[in-house]
């Protein structure tokens, strides 16, 4: 039976996805962000014939993200995923989304599977000099997403600047960056931080300033602030050249995450 979850639900919720607090960062992150009730964020429950809670899935905004530990609906989630007409995106891990795609009726232009990696110590980082690295502002949130939206890597990067700006001030999303000339020419951001773990997202540098060390000088303060207030990181990667680069610093493969678009 599939029924939505409310705040009544959530020792059982949390006794499921705790059980993979790493594989579970968005989903933990967006629950203590923003709990149960609010307009842009719902959860479903998929409890088993003895009533016991076996799967869920959390609707952020357009991105609908499931966790299993095992069997679950599939086709019920499926259903929910259908019935939404604002292009539903999905992302899971690869082993729970597999079940729930031959359910879909829509047709996604990109299915992409990426590497899952974390890190849980600052043992492989390198010492370097980070004076150059600011924290992003809610006054500078329009300039990052000018300069994401020119990095041929994020070509398919949708910035909405109300949803950077409730996630910083949520304390859910933070942005390293180093400027040249007032412009932001290389970022290392998180996103879905949670009291226990925190994604790294957007390692990017401008096209003319590759190659001179910025992105690990942004990443390298990121991670240290974040493994010093006891976090848990982890990361997407699909480019082996990044993906060297994240090892280098203490990143470790630990599966596979699929996204829908």
């Amino acid at each position: 039976m599939i029924r939505q979850l409310t705040e009544q639900d959530d020792a059982v919720t949390q006794a499921l996805i705790q059980q993979k607090p790493a594989e579970n960062l968005f989903i933990i992150g967006d629950i203590e962000a923003f709990g149960y009730a609010e307009d842009f964020q719902q959860i479903w429950g998929d409890f088993d014939e003895t009533n016991q809670l076996r799967a869920i899935l959390l609707k952020y905004e357009k991105n609908y993200i499931p966790f299993a530990l095992g069997s679950f609906d599939a086709r019920g989630f499926a259903d929910i995923i259908n019935a939404d007409k604002n292009a539903p995106q999905l992302s899971g891990l690869k082993e729970v989304t597999i079940q729930i795609e031959p359910h879909l009726q829509i047709t996604y232009s990109v299915k992409r599977q990426l590497y899952y990696a974390k890190c849980t110590n600052n043992d492989s980082l390198p010492e370097v000099d980070t004076t150059e690295v600011n924290e992003l502002t809610l006054n500078e949130i329009n300039k990052l997403g000018d300069f994401l939206t020119n990095v041929p890597e994020f070509s398919e990067l949708v910035y909405d600047p109300e949803s950077k700006r409730r996630n910083l001030e949520k304390g859910v999303s933070r942005d390293y960056y180093i400027a040249r000339e007032g412009e932001i020419v290389s970022s290392a951001s998180t996103a879905a931080e949670n009291s226990s773990s925190a994604m790294i997202v957007a390692v990017a540098t401008h096209q003319d300033y590759k190659q001179q060390g910025l992105a690990t000088m942004c990443l390298n303060k990121l991670c240290k602030n974040l493994l010093a207030e006891g976090k848990q990181l982890c990361l997407f990667y699909d480019n082996p050249d990044a993906g060297k680069l994240y090892k280098r610093l203490g990143f470790e493969d630990i599966g596979y995450w699929t996204m829908y678009r």
